[in-house]
């Protein structure tokens, strides 16, 4: 399914970002770097939040100490990303 239509990318494109990446992208703007390109009008950043932190798995919202999820991005870090974007 397409979830940016600007850039035309796909659930599974941001899937494959988190699951490739070295460093875990944890918000909308880490995906469209790792995918090379930048968001344009910012009506997915709460979408592909949602498929990250479904990617990234339980851990993603309460992780111990260490863990390299343990930094995630919050609704409301998600929600600034798309205000900056529009």
């Amino acid at each position: 399914m397409i979830v940016c239509s600007c850039n035309v990318l796909s659930d599974h494109d941001v899937r494959n970002a988190v699951s490739a990446a070295s460093d875990l992208p944890r918000n909308p703007k880490q995906i469209y770097g790792c995918l090379g390109c930048s968001a344009e009008c910012g009506r997915c950043a709460r979408t592909i939040k949602a498929i990250i932190d479904e990617a990234l798995g339980p851990c993603a919202k309460a992780c111990c100490s260490g863990c390299p999820h343990s930094d995630a991005v919050t609704e409301e870090e998600a929600h600034e990303f798309a205000l900056a974007a529009s």
